[in-house]
């Protein structure tokens, strides 16, 4: 692990058109990123779902198998046009499967990442994000939908597939009383994150749901603070509109937390830089 001691804006988490769901070419997010004023723009678009045998299983939600090389090949080449102008970085989100680590570790591994994040997106076959997903559930099957969803990210924690995780408490992004849910897996989750020297992401999507702020809450950036774990900024933009978005913002929050570096990653190696 490396320092930087001068300050720089960036931005890691970056979607565009391949995926689907998200708006504008990489071209758009780089240039929208250099009016923001960015050092760094980091492009991360979902990654195939290389388990099924289709090329393309879930159109709307993530790129084609066949895209991949097309996709890493059309970053590398904007990385050496914008050069001098803006640093691009190539990296991915990843969702976790645990069945399938092994599948998605051969798949990314010809590939120069300069990080790959991971993320959970659905608890026992469920999106997260799905609205009626919490509908009739006792207290107990809470509980236990939360301590699944936090199991899993321990495993992405412990695959060493990963230098982020991604929107570690996005479940609340349509259902804002998960956080109310009492349980000690989020503890237990950031001590095993700290334990794998993962970097977590304070990701400024959130806003876009129903919960109305980033994940994570300010509680469990406290709690991150606390065991050691160190911290990174994407915006999970899916419009070039939102790139860099709050990233002054949660500078100050972050300060005032009692952070004093975030990190940033190249060539998949952390540097820690100053707040």
């Amino acid at each position: 692990m490396g320092e930087v001691h001068t300050p720089v804006a960036f931005d890691f988490h970056t979607h565009h058109e391949r995926c689907g769901h998200a708006k504008e070419s990489i071209r758009d997010y780089i240039e929208a990123a250099i009016t923001q004023g960015l050092d760094i723009i980091g492009i991360a678009d979902h990654s195939p779902y290389f388990a099924y045998e289709e090329d393309q299983a879930f159109p709307h939600i993530a790129m084609g198998k066949s895209e991949l090389p097309v996709y890493v090949a059309e970053v590398l080449r904007l990385k050496e046009e914008y050069r001098g102008k803006i640093e691009v970085l190539l990296g991915i989100e990843s969702d976790f499967f645990p069945e399938h680590v092994e599948v998605y570790r051969r798949c990314f591994t010809p590939y120069p990442f300069d990080y790959i994040i991971g993320s959970v997106h659905n608890v026992d076959g469920v999106s997260i994000f799905n609205k009626k997903r919490w509908n009739g559930l006792t207290e107990e099957q809470k509980v236990n939908s939360k301590e699944t969803y936090y199991s899993l990210i321990e495993q992405s924690a412990r695959s060493g597939m990963f230098q982020i995780l991604g929107h570690i408490d996005a479940m609340k992004g349509f259902y804002p009383a998960f956080s109310d849910i009492q349980t000690e897996a989020v503890e237990k989750t950031l001590q095993i994150i700290a334990e794998c020297d993962v970097a977590i992401e304070v990701n400024t999507s959130g806003k876009t749901k129903a919960v109305g702020g980033w994940y994570p809450s300010d509680d469990i950036l406290e709690r991150a603070l606390y065991y050691g774990v160190d911290v990174t900024f994407g915006s999970d933009a899916h419009t070039p509109e939102r790139v860099g978005e709050d990233f002054e913002l949660v500078r100050q929050k972050l300060k005032e937390i009692g952070f004093t570096k975030w990190a940033i990653f190249r060539q998949k190696k952390k540097l820690l830089t100053s707040l």
